[in-house]
């Protein structure tokens, strides 16, 4: 029986490396029944969401979606379509690997850590009163009245909602994530001096999970040390489980250190659903140039596989990757010397490059 997976092509770039995507995924031999899904800035006008209910419905069925980047208005327009799905379907833990790659320009090598960013609270829950309302105005004045101090009459807020229940589960997962994967040590990262009751309970929570699991170490760190310490000694850290916020940071930090948003796959996880997609944006101004570099969707497609319990045949693509990014001739103008470098492949020959390298293994 194939597996069943929704697929979502996304907007910008998203449909040209989706597609390539979905060639390589099927050149593993791993037999899946696409259901594919449209959503993002295209689909607005047709049906008046960038986020129509029939795709969370498909992924509550299949369970699985491999999804490309959607645009997300800056400043304004509707709310980001991913918030938006991992609020829907309770994809709490957000995966992001990073992980180095030989043949890729960057500064560090040998980087092998995952960043895994609790998904649905913090700053990002989208609890928030625009300056200037009624409802903003009498805010600032009950928290003055419950002595939280002076807020100015002209401010907007954001709240910072962190519940034992969500800190419990995302340290939960981080330690069996390690325990599955055969990595020895977790590192809560946080601003607990500061924020001693949001990210306080989040580290104190930490530390209770981690008695659960002895044979894997656990540290802290606050999250402005644990930057200069990712840039000074990254060989030092393993699996970082960090509040939403400081993850979002910190996993582009991270994607820096392997050389770049090309090469930074993505996962969002929760108890029934699991939605798989490349950590980079959809580039719009590059939409039809069949120029982007696919690696990091594919790279998430590998994580799928593995997700559906294909380990072998994710392996074999991993090495196939590997090999083309080794190599460094089959690979986008990004992963050449120079971004002018006229040897630079298209999107769809990256994709066959891999697609022969898979057939040679």
């Amino acid at each position: 029986m194939p597996y069943r997976v929704t697929l979502i092509p996304g907007d910008g770039t998203g449909p040209e490396i989706t597609e390539v995507t979905r060639k390589v995924i099927e050149a593993t031999g791993v037999p899946i029944q696409w259901e594919v899904q449209e959503a993002g800035a295209d689909v607005m006008e047709k049906y008046g969401t960038p986020l129509p209910p029939q795709v969370v419905e498909s992924i509550k069925e299949t369970k699985v979606a491999l999804k490309g980047p959607i645009t997300t208005p800056v400043g304004g327009g509707f709310r980001s379509v991913n918030v938006a799905l991992r609020k829907e379907l309770d994809l709490y833990a957000c995966v992001r690997p990073c992980k180095s790659y030989p043949g890729v320009r960057s500064r560090y090598q040998n980087i092998d850590l995952v960043v895994i960013r609790e998904n649905t609270e913090d700053l990002y829950a989208g609890v928030e009163f625009e300056q200037g309302q009624p409802s903003t105005l009498r805010l600032i004045q009950e928290v003055e009245e419950l002595g939280g101090g002076k807020i100015r009459r002209d401010s907007g807020i954001s709240l910072k909602p962190i519940s034992i229940f969500g800190s419990k589960r995302i340290v939960q997962f981080a330690f069996q994530y390690a325990q599955k994967n055969g990595r020895n040590k977790v590192t809560a990262v946080h601003k607990a001096n500061i924020m001693k009751y949001s990210d306080g309970l989040f580290l104190r929570v930490a530390r209770e999970v981690s008695q659960t699991y002895p044979q894997i170490e656990f540290e802290d760190r606050i999250v402005d040390n644990m930057c200069m310490q990712l840039v000074q000694k990254p060989e030092l850290y393993d699996v970082l489980v960090l509040p939403n916020l400081y993850g979002d940071i910190i996993s582009d930090l991270g994607a820096g250190l392997i050389g770049g948003l090309g090469v930074a796959p993505g996962a969002n996880i929760g108890d029934q659903c699991a939605v798989f997609e490349p950590t980079h944006g959809s580039a719009p101004k590059y939409r039809g140039l069949n120029r982007v570099n696919p690696m990091a969707m594919i790279l998430s497609g590998m994580m799928m596989l593995r997700h559906l319990g294909e380990e072998e045949r994710a392996n074999r693509l991993e090495k196939a990757i590997a090999a083309v990014i080794a190599e460094g001739e089959k690979v986008t103008y990004d992963m050449k010397p120079t971004p002018d470098d006229p040897t630079a492949c298209t999107t769809q020959e990256v994709g066959e490059a891999i697609i022969e390298k898979l057939n040679n293994l």
